[in-house]
């Protein structure tokens, strides 16, 4: 037996006219969902039809910079407290639409990466998380100084590893901005997944061994390729022996 694993997806990215993804294909094959709340997409109609397609997921918060243009991938200097106020504010938007509690945290796009690296960040998602309930998962990137920073803060933290974004050599995700920073080859997808769950291991960019033990992975369900592949993903886990459960089901609070 390998374990337990969380398989989770960004979804809910939907915005008015405007369609993104396939929730209703990817959400089958995951065990936890990260619901995009309004600021780099997402509206109310689409947060409520969203959590009703996810009733027996961990449901969890997909906060962002307020970049809708941008699709929150654009780096945004905003004050530390502001940065606190803004999760605060997202998180509440959703809970809004549950009548059970919220699973996890996870920013999206440059908010999660800046928290990777800038401690200052982290630690404005980190209290504003904690204030409104000190149960809600953080999820955050295996290995980051985001990751070391919440090791003592008596949270719960879920480690993440990605199926499909490449890890340059320090741990931090490829910037989408440059070549190979998201793998399309279905069958290297798997054998990173797979390595990840079972040898505690990935490759960078550049080929070089990484140490990672990761809690969830993260899928992509942009169209019908990455539903198939997420299906692919789930099933090879489990033959492995692995355990896919909801992170909500496994993660306890650091001592």
């Amino acid at each position: 037996m390998l374990g337990i694993v969380d398989l989770n997806a960004d979804v809910g990215e939907s915005y008015g006219l405007m369609k993104s993804g396939k929730d209703e294909l990817i959400i089958p094959f995951v065990s936890s969902v990260n619901i995009a709340t309004g600021f780099h997409s997402g509206d109310p109609d689409t947060i409520k039809d969203t959590v009703s397609l996810s009733k027996d997921k961990g449901i969890g918060a997909h906060p962002s910079y307020p970049d809708l243009q941008g699709f929150g991938r654009r780096f945004m200097e905003i004050p530390k407290e502001s940065i606190s106020n803004l999760i605060a504010y997202q998180i509440g938007a959703l809970s809004a639409f549950l009548d059970f509690q919220l699973s996890h945290v996870k920013p999206h796009g440059a908010l999660y990466n800046a928290a990777c690296s800038d401690i200052g960040v982290a630690q404005a998602i980190f209290s504003s998380v904690k204030n409104i309930d000190k149960d809600i998962i953080h999820v955050v990137l295996a290995n980051s100084e985001w990751d070391k920073f919440l090791s003592s803060k008596g949270v719960k933290v879920a480690k993440e590893g990605f199926a499909d974004r490449a890890l340059n050599d320090n741990g931090l995700l490829v910037p989408r901005s440059e070549a190979g920073a998201v793998i399309h080859n279905q069958d290297q997808i798997l054998e990173r997944v797979v390595s990840m769950v079972s040898s505690g291991e990935v490759k960078s960019i550049s080929g070089k061994k990484i140490n990672i033990r990761p809690d969830t992975i993260c899928l992509h369900g942009d169209n019908e390729e990455s539903v198939n592949l997420a299906k692919q993903i789930r099933d090879e886990l489990i033959l492995a022996g692995c355990e896919v459960k909801p992170m909500k089901d496994f993660i306890k609070i650091n001592a």
